[in-house]
């Protein structure tokens, strides 16, 4: 079980409600409110109206055609797009991962000039489970996993969807995948 502390802000609550919506099949407000609070957030029924008001929230037929509630999501798909977000974090990881090393519950991801940020979005829009969260600069996504075992799965899941040949569970940890940028993910070079 993991803790996170939730703020009690605007923003905050607004983010509880993005994850929720993501991760299960809310049916009305009422369910979302009980939600909410396990989670630690109290809010009115009119707050919460507002806020689904405001973040655009529709009721979108999922996979089994039930009516759920439903956002924009970070990056612009909604949060039930789960197919799509997948879809997204494979062309990625096939487009852009150039190396992993993993660091204890660390994993650092590799990828061209300019491209660390469409990684780690990608990375945040699936809602992988052990991420605690990521940090993308240029060239580099920083993933913050809640174990090492976590990381491991991760890295081991995005090394997958670059290349199903790959896998990084016969190399010691500290020991990074590379590959040269521009070439396909086929061959486990190691430092």
């Amino acid at each position: 079980m993991t803790h996170t502390t939730i703020p009690a802000t605007k923003t905050a609550r607004r983010g509880t409600i993005i994850d929720i919506l993501a991760s299960r099949a809310i049916t009305s407000q009422e369910e979302l409110r009980r939600e909410l609070a396990d989670l630690g957030v109290e809010t009115t029924q009119a707050t919460l109206s507002r806020d689904l008001l405001e973040m655009r929230a529709t009721k979108v037929r999922n996979a089994q055609g039930v009516q759920v509630y439903s956002v924009p999501d970070a990056d612009g798909s909604h949060t039930h797009q789960a197919e799509a977000s997948q879809a997204r974090l494979v062309r990625w990881c096939q487009d852009l991962l150039v190396a992993t090393d993993l660091a204890g519950n660390l994993l650092v991801l590799r990828t061209p000039v300019g491209a660390a940020n469409l990684l780690g979005s990608a990375i945040d829009a699936v809602r992988m489970e052990g991420i605690a969260g990521t940090i993308a600069g240029d060239d580099t996504v920083l993933v913050i996993c809640r174990t090492p075992s976590d990381a491991r799965r991760v890295e081991t899941s995005l090394l997958e969807l670059a290349d199903p040949g790959s896998s990084p569970a016969t190399r010691p940890e500290g020991t990074p995948v590379t590959r040269p940028p521009g070439t396909p993910p086929t061959t486990d070079h190691h430092h």
